[in-house]
């Protein structure tokens, strides 16, 4: 029988239940965890018949279809339990084929705040998804010039040991999320209530052998249960702290003389999360959820053109950044004969509370003395709804229906507040279409799809979909896709998928009222330089394209399994920074804006092999080969990513107590940029310098006391490879973060 296809689990389960009471709960267990249970689970007697008579075929949904698509990964809560990150959970996601770590720009600025990189299509079009619905905090922070923003990402809102599984879709299957999926999509899931009274309590601690790396600390909690037959709950919270690394901990290393390059920033971590879960008839339950966290920053010194100062200097170890994120949602679930539904209200808040920077020359980027603070407020308010019917026509498909609403609001008056060098400041014209005294910008969007999930024979199954989505800006974009699977033997399956994948200009790009300023270094060096140059907000930008394919080979042995997969994502419309200018000012000072840039690639392969090579012990490694991921006119990588990278973890289970594992991962060279693109002149050579292969290997191990108590200690990075910043891209290639030295860590969790 095809692993697409499982049994009627209710029908097994009643049939269970005349057995023994244990088998019924088991296969209830099974349910509640999309498991299939298999005939051999239950008992071979009288009631054999009745179990072959119930051997019907239940096809899933397309979402769930495209979940077994070759670029898709699942992280579990016993994954993460074996190697728990510091804070963030891109410490763990990185280890998934296809996934890098990278900063948001090639240029390299702000290069310590690496964010999830999905197949080298950069953070920005990896979206970020936790229980479903996207996060999008990162867009409370600006844009800047070479597509930097100051920001750690969406990875950090979820403490590690609350997270029930993370699934991660690269490619085709990504489509299916609308704008901003083009990467592909990370979903954070976290662990439901439970229908018993339980809890626990978690304490992490990691050291670094180097004493000028930040030490980091961590305790979560989790209450959860029943208040009535009908109604459970889930708390949970926690508090962490990474320290900032030393404020000298790259000076040994830099670029040239007086360059102050830094080290990575802490961050101090406060979350509480409440859910509450009805069940208010068999068939529907309505789930209702508040959130609220807070991510201060312990700053290091970082700026985006890495320049200093004594009032730079003097605000290492302060808050020089405060993120708030408060989400409230409301979900609706029913599970009825004739198919499923789902409907959700959310409601996100961030509030960025910042020192003002610089917005202008060198100074861009920087915390400004005279400047003071503000606060950006981006909201955005979500509906969503989705039906999902079982029909026979012609063959057994799964139809879904779904419709999406989205309204975004961001508010902004730090970086969009005037400035002397704004024209018509010194009376000179002022550039048509903008408005300095307006710092709010809001935008509404609404989407429809369809998809179909089809067995299309006993071992085909076809999955095509369609979306339209409207954005009041920049109009209308269909998105269709096809993804298929067959089974060629009962070990060896085909898989592959082609879709069209969009992103729209954020808010900053395209807001005519956000401007920037270089005095003259930043602008073209092919233009005649009187007075600098303007960037300026584009209303009239078309949202990025990217027509997505895959195609994959899976063999599974029961005891091994291997996959290969071949990736093509063709990118067009890429917004950028333009460096010719559109029109000069009276002045003589040129007008730039965001443009559509033209097209790129990114093509690679990825692969998998497990083996279980004893009961107790089994290995897992993965490889991602990266053949391109440039811009077709300049050659330009568009994220700045190893070659290959290679993931491989050994794991034995001593006893049912004790557990061990050994990873290891080995990054391939990355090459330096070799164009700056916004002086619009090629790199010295002298800067060119790329990053060698290097490796990292981790110890961990783990025992369980007992059901109420367990402990986890490790190694990171055994053999101490470290890597110190040097610069920005034009100052050192790719050498634009540093990788942290040999660290111990020791995680103790007790429940109930």
């Amino acid at each position: 029988m095809s692993s697409r296809f499982k049994r009627s689990q209710f029908s097994l389960a009643i049939v269970a239940a005349l057995a023994s009471p244990t088998l019924l709960a088991d296969a209830l267990e099974r349910e509640r965890d999309e498991v299939p249970v298999a005939a051999s689970d239950l008992p071979v007697d009288g009631s054999q018949q009745a179990l072959q008579l119930e051997e019907t075929r239940v096809l899933g949904t397309a979402a769930e279809e495209l979940k077994q698509a070759p670029g898709v990964s699942i992280i579990t809560a016993e994954d993460i339990k074996k190697r728990p990150p510091a804070n963030d959970l891109s410490d763990i996601i990185r280890r998934e084929p296809g996934v890098n770590l990278t900063g948001n720009s090639s240029s390299g600025a702000r290069g310590n705040n690496r964010q999830i990189d999905l197949r080298g299509m950069g953070p920005e079009n990896t979206l970020i998804l936790i229980d479903g619905k996207p996060s999008t905090s990162r867009n409370a922070q600006r844009y800047g010039w070479s597509g930097d923003r100051d920001t750690r990402g969406e990875t950090n809102w979820v403490p590690a040991e609350e997270v029930e599984r993370i699934e991660i879709l690269r490619g085709p299957a990504a489509a299916r999320y609308g704008s901003g999926a083009m990467g592909g999509v990370v979903n954070i899931i976290t662990k439901r209530p439970t229908d018993k009274l339980q809890g626990s309590l978690t304490a992490y601690y990691l050291s670094p052998d180097d004493s000028a790396e930040g030490i980091s600390k961590r305790t979560n909690f989790n209450l959860s249960g029943p208040l009535t037959d009908e109604l459970v709950f889930r708390v949970y919270g926690g508090l962490s702290k990474t320290d900032a690394d030393d404020a000298r901990i790259n000076t040994a290393q830099q670029a040239y003389e007086g360059s102050v390059v830094a080290g990575r920033e802490g961050v101090r971590n406060k979350d509480i999360n409440g859910l509450l879960s009805w069940q208010f008839t068999p068939e529907q339950s309505l789930d209702l959820e508040a959130s609220y966290s807070r991510q201060g920053n312990i700053y290091a010194g970082d700026t985006m053109l890495n320049s200093g100062g004594d009032f730079v200097e003097s605000l290492y170890g302060k808050e020089t950044s405060v993120l708030q994120r408060s989400t409230f949602s409301a979900t609706h679930n029913g599970s009825f004969d004739w198919g499923s539904t789902t409907a959700t209200l959310s409601h996100d808040l961030t509030r960025n509370q910042r020192l003002n920077e610089g917005l202008a020359g060198y100074g861009e980027g920087a915390p400004s003395e005279s400047a003071g603070s503000f606060e950006s407020r981006l909201r955005n308010t979500r509906a969503k709804a989705e039906v999902n019917l079982p029909l026979e026509m012609l063959t057994h498909q799964v139809l879904t229906l779904g419709g999406e609403y989205l309204y975004e609001s961001l508010n902004d008056p730090g970086s969009l507040r005037p400035q002397s060098w704004d024209p018509g400041a010194d009376g000179s014209e002022t550039i048509p279409g903008t408005n300095r005294s307006q710092t709010k910008s809001t935008a509404n969007s609404y989407a429809f799809y369809v998809e179909d999930n089809i067995e299309a024979g006993a071992k085909t199954i076809i999955t095509p979909g369609l979306r339209y989505d409207h954005h009041n800006v920049f109009g209308g974009n269909w998105s269709p896709s096809l993804n298929a699977s067959h089974q060629i033997t009962d070990e060896l399956s085909l898989k592959g998928g082609i879709a069209r994948a969009y992103k729209t200009p954020n808010l900053y790009q395209s807001n005519p009222n956000y401007l920037l300023y270089s005095r003259g270094n930043g602008c073209s060096s092919v233009e005649v330089n009187l007075g600098g140059c303007y960037l300026v907000g584009n209303p009239d930008l078309k949202p990025e394209i990217s027509i997505n394919k895959e195609i994959g080979l899976a063999f599974d042995k029961g005891t091994w399994r291997a996959s290969g997969t071949y990736f093509r994502n063709d990118y067009q419309n890429k917004v950028d920074a333009s460096n010719e200018s559109a029109f000069r000012l009276p002045n003589g000072r040129r007008v730039l804006q965001w443009e559509n840039s033209g097209k790129a690639i990114v093509q690679g392969i990825e692969g998998n092999l497990f083996v279980t090579l004893r009961d107790d012990l089994d290995w897992n490694t993965n490889l991602t080969y990266m053949i391109d991921s440039k811009n077709k006119k300049t050659g330009e990588p568009l994220s700045i990513i190893p070659k290959y990278t290679l993931n491989t973890t050994l794991d034995w289970y001593a006893t049912e107590k004790l557990s061990f594992q050994v990873s290891g991962t080995y990054y391939g060279k990355q090459e330096a940029p070799k164009y700056n693109m916004r002086a619009n002149e090629p790199l010295d050579k002298s800067v060119q310098e790329s990053v060698d292969p290097y490796g990292l290997v981790g110890l961990s191990s783990g025992y369980e006391f007992n059901k109420n108590l367990s402990v986890r200690v490790g190694i990171n990075n055994l053999l101490d490879k470290q890597l110190y910043r040097k610069g920005n891209a034009d100052e050192a290639g790719a050498q634009t973060y540093n990788e942290s030295g040999r660290a111990y860590f020791a995680s103790v969790t007790t429940s109930f």
